[in-house]
């Protein structure tokens, strides 16, 4: 597995001979019916129906001079019923969408707004988003692996019905929008429509899950990224380079013929024709990015919180930016038994704790699409480590039961119960 902090280019694509190839599935009656009531629904949490107020772009490209930053949306007294987990810049980067947990689709600029999934009850939560190449529809992806298509976006099939070895964790067109590649987060591939299977990244990055998806620009290959800024390339897409990232990667965005990574904390890193033009590094954000898009000569980077970035050609048109995210009450943690009946070490609890410190602020109840609890532990790995009847969700379960599923993985993937990551820079993700 190439090392998040190693330029050299190795590419894995000489393992294509053992590819997970996962043939489409007709969506359930179930998912149809969700479908065609959201194509009827004409409400998600918004559509820009925002009171206007001062807003100002943090950096990028300044708004238009024919309208004034008054009379751009903000989110101000807006509560979001969920994060914001995903975005996508419309193709004449005059417009994007942002997309949050709950399916709610926000729309600026001249980004259209055809429908979502907001208004429904899903099964799982909303972990991608993509629109099509005129923007005239999109589609959306849960976590489960089911799929909601707006507008002129055509349904080619789902994982929904598949029993999934991990969560999905993001999506992917190809050019002509004629199909789409769905990526879990043990790094499995799904191909649907005219999309091409290339090869997956399946069991490649077993300590840090895959968070993307982006596609070479005539779709006969793609990268896959990890939390920990490792690339995987496949089919014609050529392996660039890793990102040291100093917070964990949340997305792969392609430009240019080659692919930029954005880390939690803003970072930007680009590679190959990807150009670069700018980041937050270094800045003090109120939530942490979520998703980037590019278009053209520039891309957008979104906050949880609704917050939006603009770099080079994509323009300012609003943000949710002010907004608070509403968190619900969880349910009561379980009674945090003494540590001895976990079998936990001094030592342990507190490597830990660090860790919950640097990673959530100290937050154990974290409950985010593909990481949560405080330990920023990805769904797919408490599934597979939480053998002791916890809750099945690491938000809910008590910070020494949390550290105990911890210790199991750290025995398991490094042999020693006392390992914990490094958070002298607070890096990766697991």
């Amino acid at each position: 597995m190439p090392s998040a902090f190693t330029n050299t280019p190795v590419s894995p694509r000489s393992n294509r001979s053992t590819p997970r190839a996962t043939p489409p599935t007709h969506t359930t009656n179930a998912v149809r019916r969700r479908t065609r009531r959201a194509r009827a629904t004409a409400v998600g949490l918004a559509s820009v129906a925002l009171a206007a107020g001062a807003v100002s772009s943090l950096a990028g490209s300044a708004p238009s001079a024919s309208a004034s930053a008054a009379s751009y949306p903000t989110g101000a007294g807006l509560v979001l019923n969920a994060p914001i987990v995903s975005a996508a810049a419309t193709p004449t980067g005059g417009g994007y969408w942002l997309v949050g947990a709950d399916g709610g689709v926000f729309a600026f600029g001249d980004a259209g707004y055809h429908g979502s999934v907001g208004a429904l009850h899903v099964n799982s939560p909303i972990v991608g988003f993509t629109a099509t190449p005129d923007g005239h529809g999109y589609w959306e992806v849960a976590a489960d692996g089911g799929v909601f298509a707006f507008g002129d976006a055509g349904f080619y099939g789902s994982a929904g019905a598949n029993t999934l070895g991990s969560p999905i964790a993001g999506m992917a067109r190809t050019s002509d929008g004629r199909g789409y590649w769905l990526v879990g987060a043990d790094g499995g591939v799904f191909a649907f429509g005219d999309a091409g299977f290339h090869g997956a990244a399946t069991h490649m990055s077993p300590t840090s899950p895959i968070v993307g998806i982006a596609p070479s620009s005539d779709g006969a290959g793609y990268w896959e990224v990890a939390a920990n800024g490792s690339i995987y390339a496949f089919g014609d897409a050529p392996f660039y380079g890793t990102a040291p990232i100093s917070a964990p990667a949340v997305a792969v965005d392609a430009a240019g013929g080659g692919y930029r990574v954005v880390s939690r904390d803003g970072g930007t890193f680009a590679f190959g024709g990807a150009t670069y033009r700018g980041s937050l590094a270094g800045l003090t954000l109120n939530k942490p990015i979520m998703a980037s898009s590019s278009t053209g000569s520039g891309y957008v980077d979104v906050a949880a919180d609704g917050g939006v970035f603009n770099f080079g050609s994509v323009g300012f048109y609003g943000s949710l930016g002010g907004s608070t995210v509403h968190t619900p009450q969880a349910p009561p943690a379980p009674v945090a038994a003494p540590a001895s009946d976990y079998g936990l070490s001094s030592y342990q609890i507190a490597a830990w704790d660090r860790v919950n410190l640097c990673e959530e602020g100290g937050n154990w109840g974290v409950n985010g699409a593909v990481f949560a609890g405080g330990l920023g532990m990805s769904r797919a790995n408490w599934a597979q480590f939480n053998t002791f009847g916890f809750s099945g969700n690491a938000a809910y379960a008590a910070p020494l039961q949390q550290i105990r599923v911890a210790v199991a993985f750290a025995t398991y993937y490094y042999g020693n119960s006392d390992w914990a990551p490094d958070q002298n820079g607070c890096t990766g993700g697991y």
